[in-house]
């Protein structure tokens, strides 16, 4: 693969939700050559403390999917953004967030018509820990998380990182045969062919609003520079 197949491979792997067929049916070792190249992601000290729970069975996607629905309305409700955010000033960038909060309500309703849910999950419960060990824990799976979503994207699949089931983690645990105890579920992963493939680069605020050099400060020096 050419250094610009690779970009555009990394540039266009979006959250697909409107856009997942429901019905046309993903084969297992299409998910599993997916899973195969996951696991060649970097993972701390090589441990691979991870697992993927991958789901099929009409029966337990419904039940995942009403448990992602409690999840869906209590972020609702409650909100997760902490302070919440207002709507935007910029009518483009308002326009923007209305198409993805539709987007994900289309999700929430129909979840359990997609062809697979794949959930990762890392050894341990590891709420409340030192920030390093969350760190350190986050670190080795999201990595292979990343990895299974960019191959399921050059396979012509669709996926997108959720979380919203993880308000009710026991109650998916229990469902998944998980032993909540021991065991971390870090997302859920829908997973479908597209509905076409005209994916493109997202809209995404200016480099320089983001990248700080060398150090925190916004001023001077502290927002550009040559590497070296």
């Amino acid at each position: 693969m050419t250094t610009g197949a690779i970009d555009t491979l990394l540039a266009t792997t979006r959250s697909v939700r409107k856009r997942l067929d429901f019905e046309r049916p993903v084969p297992r070792g299409l998910i599993e050559e997916c899973l195969a190249l996951a696991q060649q992601a970097p993972t701390g000290g090589n441990r691979q403390l991870w697992s993927f729970v991958v789901v099929t069975d009409p029966a337990t996607r419904a039940a995942l999917a009403e448990i992602y629905r409690r999840g869906w309305q209590r972020y609702i409700t409650e909100g997760l953004v902490e302070p919440p955010q207002p709507p935007a000033a910029d009518p483009v960038v308002r326009a923007r967030q209305k198409r993805i909060g539709q987007s994900a309500q289309y999700l929430a309703d129909n979840l359990e018509r997609v062809p697979a849910l794949v959930i990762p999950v890392i050894r341990h419960r590891i709420e409340g820990r030192d920030s390093v060990v969350m760190a350190s824990h986050y670190g080795s799976v999201l990595p292979a998380v990343w990895s299974f979503m960019l191959a399921a994207r050059a396979r012509g699949l669709g996926t997108a990182w959720t979380t919203l089931h993880l308000f009710y983690e026991r109650d998916a645990a229990e469902v998944l045969g998980i032993p909540y105890d021991q065991v971390t579920q870090v997302a859920l992963i829908p997973v479908a062919y597209t509905l076409g493939d005209d994916f493109k680069p997202g809209a995404r605020l200016p480099l320089e609003t983001f990248v700080r050099w060398n150090t925190w400060d916004d001023s001077g020096t502290g927002r550009s520079g040559p590497i070296g």
